[in-house]
């Protein structure tokens, strides 16, 4: 796992922190992973394929082959 150093954070920055902490039932370095967990990664989040089906499946389906083309690969010439 990474670590992350925050220099200069306010007093009453680290104070509210602490708070937060403390009415959440965490320790300080929890709670500031919780807080960057919840911008960062928010539950709500656009996921692009999920749309795309749901989309699909609300205009009817597509009848698409979406097999994968087993043919050889060519290799490149550059003479």
């Amino acid at each position: 796992m990474s670590v992350v150093t925050v220099r200069n954070l306010p007093d009453e920055t680290h104070r509210a922190l602490k708070v937060r902490a403390a009415q959440n039932g965490r320790s300080t370095e929890a709670e500031i992973r919780q807080i960057l967990e919840d911008v960062v990664r928010p539950k709500l989040r656009l996921k692009i394929g999920s749309e795309l089906a749901a989309f699909g499946q609300r205009c009817g389906g597509l009848d698409i082959d979406i097999s994968r083309d087993q043919t050889p690969t060519v290799p490149a010439e550059f003479e």
